[in-house]
């Protein structure tokens, strides 16, 4: 682990990794464009996409550091989140307003924790139309924006943990650990068809990326210190 104070020490060209706790409504590629140009760095990336309306850990790499991205996101992810039942959006989360609401009151806990658990294991999900999925040569959500739906293959993921953590009709907060290439969306989503009143994700966060938690994640507003949240390029990852 880093202790720096200053960019000189970091070696963020030679290689690094960076820790960042995402904000809400900040694209990944944001804090990626806000690192490269507050240290003048030429070879950086983030590995795995956070939605912008969701919050939490993100690894940056730079320099030598690029070449761990693919292995960083071949990690087993953890979420924490809100889900709201009744509601319906586009983007199965807060990015587009809700179309539709239904009735949820019949929903219980057992029932809803039936179903919770029934999506634990190895399954196909079907990636959501506002994702950054390339069909074409060209982002879904473009698509997506302009009122297509395009036909997309289904993928498959692993759900290894799923659990309720809280309830308070209609919200519902959960914890969840799965593979890469999950959509915790379409997740949302797909839990509201099967209780037959809608859903959407209205809150989420990152908590964890194999070993790295965001609790070791520096805060955007203090990415110009880059105090101890760097790991050393000498990590064994």
């Amino acid at each position: 682990m880093l202790h720096a104070g200053v960019k000189e020490s970091l070696h963020l060209e030679e290689g690094e990794i960076i820790l960042v706790n995402k904000p809400v409504d900040w694209t990944s590629f944001d804090i990626v464009h806000r690192v490269r140009a507050m240290f003048e760095i030429k070879k950086i990336g983030h590995a795995g996409t956070l939605d912008p309306k969701a919050t939490g850990l993100l690894i940056l790499c730079t320099g030598k550091m690029t070449k761990k991205i693919d292995q960083f996101m071949d990690w087993e992810k953890e979420y924490t989140g809100i889900i709201e039942l009744g509601g319906i959006t586009k983007s199965f989360d807060t990015e587009t307003e809700v179309i539709e609401r239904k009735e949820f009151s019949h929903v219980s806990e057992s029932e809803l924790k039936h179903v919770i658990y029934g999506f634990i294991g190895i399954q196909q999900q079907l990636p959501p139309m506002y994702s950054a999925i390339k069909k074409n040569g060209r982002r879904l959500y473009k698509d997506a924006r302009k009122g297509k739906e395009i036909e997309r293959a289904t993928r498959e993921i692993e759900i290894k943990e799923f659990e309720m953590t809280s309830l308070n009709l209609p919200y519902v907060g959960f914890r969840v650990v799965c593979s890469k290439g999950t959509y915790i969306r379409s997740l949302a989503n797909d839990i509201g068809v099967k209780l037959g009143c809608g859903a959407y994700l209205k809150q989420l966060t990152r908590t964890r990326i194999g070993e790295f938690h965001v609790n070791e994640a520096l805060p955007v507003e203090q990415l110009h210190t880059l105090e101890p949240k760097i790991q050393s390029a000498a990590v064994n990852a």
